[in-house]
Order: C-alpha cells, then sequence, then structure tokens
C-alpha cells in the first residue's frame, strides 16, 4: 500500500501556549483506512459526530489546506466548528485545526494518530487545548470518547 504524505507549508494561528491536552486512545475491530476515511468522507461524519446533537451539515475539503465545517444544532442554535487540514498522512495521520469562529477567533489543534493492530487499528487523539479552556479537558476527553464510539457503531 502506498502512503501519501502532505504537509501545509503556510503558517495560521493556532495554540501554542496549552497548559493542558485532552487525550483520548480508542481501539477499533476495524482497518486503520476505514478508520481514516471516516474522518473524511463527508457521508460517514453526518453519522457518527456530535451523536448527542442534530447534526445539520458537513462540508469538508479533504486536502491540506483544505477547510471542513461541521454545523450541528444545540437548543435550536445551530454551532458550526470549522477547521483546517494541516497533516493528511493516509491513513495513519491526520491533523487540524478546531474551533467555533462565532465563539471565539483562536483555534485548538488536534492530532489523529492511527496505528494498525493486529486486531484493527489503535487511534490516539490529542486536542491541544487552548488555555481558556484547560480546565476543560475531562469533559473535551468525553465528548471525543463519544464520538468515537459512535463512530465504531457505525462502522462495524
Amino acid at each position: 500500500m502506498t502512503s501519501f504524505l502532505f504537509y501545509k507549508k503556510e503558517m495560521i494561528s493556532l495554540n501554542t501556549q496549552s497548559n493542558k491536552n485532552a487525550v483520548v486512545v480508542y481501539n477499533f475491530n476495524i482497518s486503520s483506512d476505514k478508520v481514516f476515511e471516516a474522518w473524511i468522507d463527508p457521508d460517514k461524519v453526518m453519522k457518527w459526530m456530535f451523536p448527542k446533537g442534530d447534526i445539520q451539515r458537513v462540508e469538508i475539503d479533504r486536502s491540506v489546506g483544505g477547510s471542513f465545517s461541521f454545523v450541528d444544532l444545540r437548543e435550536g442554535k445551530e454551532i458550526d466548528h470549522r477547521g483546517e487540514y494541516l497533516e493528511i498522512e493516509r491513513p495513519k495521520r491526520l491533523v487540524f485545526t478546531w474551533g467555533i469562529p462565532k465563539e471565539t477567533p483562536d483555534a485548538a489543534r488536534v492530532n489523529i494518530d492511527i496505528v494498525s493492530i493486529k486486531a484493527g487499528c489503535e487511534l490516539t487523539l490529542t486536542h491541544e487545548l487552548l488555555p481558556d479552556w484547560s480546565d476543560f479537558a475531562p469533559q473535551t476527553e468525553q465528548a471525543w470518547r463519544n464520538m468515537l464510539e459512535a463512530m465504531d457503531k457505525v462502522l462495524s
């Protein structure tokens, strides 16, 4: 299998002063290719992202420098989660920014690392929290864990 590695060359404003990271490790009984694809395929993202919410729209430009928008409905308000892909190394690594521009111009960074194991793959998600959000690491980890469990159900 051929692996492609892409990196974004220009610098963007990211959180570099994070006090704490939210880290989740999750084992899937499916291939790393399928798990990786679930992150960048709009139809799949619609099925697992925000399992307790009401996802309205998913737009993805799956290239380095490309952006995404995941809009979910919460208490009657649309929340637009936006980001930009910084690294794409299929099927091992995906790095992107993550933010809600209506709430703050700052963007956090999320690293997805996927390693093939005997029974499938192990995914490690590291969300580099913005300093103002560092106290929310446990809630952030639980939210990502819920989404990964929903992804697992969709892919299994």
